[in-house]
């Protein structure tokens, strides 16, 4: 029997996948469950239709993620540090301020999507990966300011 899945099934398939199983299985527990539906001309139909309105989606966020990107490597996040002996930073500047700062801009970033490499601890310009999403990757540059 072939069944679409409509639910994620570990170890059986993800949401629209169409995979053949036993019949007892699919009866029993996918379709009685309501992990999956009966693969049939209507159903498999559908399911292109959803996956082809799915991936228009998906090029839509994507161009709208890529403009956003070219906004935000435009101009450096900039951040006043107090610091003390030889110009030495105290402390670091974390991925929680950075997407603080991006939110005063008005960009609504996780914290968990921005990647930085090392630490953020001396004076002058350092890189900042900012995944806004899986295709879509923005490199900012996060400057660091001595407060006067």
């Amino acid at each position: 029997m072939k069944v679409i899945f409509i639910k994620d099934v570990k170890g059986q398939g993800k949401k629209g996948d169409i995979k053949t199983v036993k019949d007892g299985y699919g009866m029993n527990f996918l379709i009685k469950n309501g992990y999956a539906v009966l693969a049939t001309e209507g159903s498999v139909e559908r399911l292109n239709k959803e996956n082809s309105e799915r991936a228009l989606e998906e090029n839509l966020l994507i161009k709208e993620m890529q403009d956003v990107k070219k906004q935000l490597e435009k101009k450096p996040l900039r951040f006043f540090v107090t610091t003390g002996k030889e110009d030495r930073v105290f402390g670091s500047i974390s991925s929680k301020q950075i997407a603080n700062e991006l939110k005063k801009q008005g960009y609504d970033i996780d914290k968990k999507k921005i990647k930085i490499d090392g630490e953020i601890a001396s004076l002058g310009f350092h890189n900042v990966d900012v995944e806004l999403h899986k295709q879509v990757i923005a490199h900012v540059k996060v400057e660091l300011i001595k407060e006067k």
